[in-house]
């Protein structure tokens, strides 16, 4: 098989301690990219939009590479969640997402030589209700400032989690079964077209 170099646009550590189970070798490449959205911006649009900015930035450095972009937003009550700005963001954050159900939404964006493709998980997640000492509690840990909708499930934050429905490396920032099948076939047709 016709060797392909792997970027990952992130410097996300939980995106690259998944992207370390898939067994591929790759490198990292974070890009910067811009996030801004449009204001009415649907979850799964917003998240394979911002994948596809941080896939294209990094793929115009890198040439020939086949790079994987990605980008997660929490849901909640009509409002996109992503990282707090502060302290106070993410306690308004944690509030919101008490004692309910909210969507992460992780959208994955594939740019090759061989084109462009993207897609999206959805994974549903309830809460237990938090009074405002655990709130604290969890603010305290540091966890919530680099996450989107401020907390991590492989962390403290799943002490904050009732259920999940869906797949649960979703939620700590890639479908790793999905990028999986995905690459596979993306690499297979790679190679196949620079052979014949």
């Amino acid at each position: 098989m016709i060797k392909m170099e792997i970027v990952l646009a992130s410097a996300s550590p939980r995106r690259i301690d998944l992207m370390r189970l898939l067994d591929l070798p790759f490198t990292t490449l974070p890009t910067g990219a811009d996030e801004a959205l449009p204001p009415e911006i649907l979850p799964e649009q917003a998240v394979k939009t911002l994948a596809l900015r941080k896939a294209r930035a990094a793929a115009q450095r890198k040439g020939q590479a086949l790079v994987i972009g990605a980008d997660t937003v929490v849901a909640a009550e009509g409002q996109l969640l992503g990282k707090p700005a502060d302290r106070a963001d993410a306690a308004r954050m944690l509030r919101l997402l008490s004692g309910s159900t909210h969507q992460v939404y992780t959208g994955i964006a594939l740019v090759g030589p061989d084109g462009e493709e993207t897609f999206c998980r959805r994974t549903d997640v309830r809460f237990y209700p938090l009074d405002e000492r655990e709130i604290a509690w969890y603010l305290d840990t540091g966890e919530p400032f680099d996450k989107a909708g401020a907390y991590g499930i492989q962390g403290k934050g799943a002490m904050l989690v009732e259920e999940i429905s869906g797949d649960y490396f979703n939620v700590v920032g890639f479908p790793v079964s999905l990028l999986a099948k995905k690459l596979k076939r993306r690499l297979e047709r790679i190679a196949f077209e620079q052979v014949y």
